[in-house]
């Protein structure tokens, strides 16, 4: 289990929700600040980011993509819609998903970062 994720969630329940979905794939850090992920980043260079873009910005997924370009980001909200989903792809995010469907968010981190590694490849 080398890969790690990193959940930048603020509502504690999902973000419990959404690593308990993770965990059995992945090592999962729960965090819950800017500084934090920042932090994480540069120490840690997880596989892949679930970031909650009702909370945090498309900024702070732009700013996430630049700085590594090839790490899957997927952004979750209680309720995304087609819109959003555009936005948050013209962000550099990977995808987009309901924020309680923690299937959807494995399902969409596994993809991803299959696709970044053949991409790598």
């Amino acid at each position: 289990m080398g890969h790690s994720v990193v959940v930048l969630e603020k509502d504690p329940r999902v973000g419990r929700s959404l690593a308990g979905g993770l965990r059995p794939h992945f090592s999962v850090q729960l965090i819950h600040s800017r500084e934090e992920l920042r932090d994480r980043m540069a120490h840690n260079r997880p596989e892949a980011v679930v970031l909650n873009i009702e909370q945090w910005l498309l900024t702070d997924v732009e700013h996430l993509h630049h700085d590594f370009p090839k790490m899957p980001i997927v952004c979750t909200h209680r309720i995304p819609d087609e819109e959003m989903w555009m936005a948050a792809l013209e962000a550099g995010a990977s995808d987009i998903c309901p924020a309680d469907d923690v299937d959807s968010v494995l399902t969409s981190v596994l993809r991803s970062m299959a696709l970044s590694q053949s991409a790598a490849a």
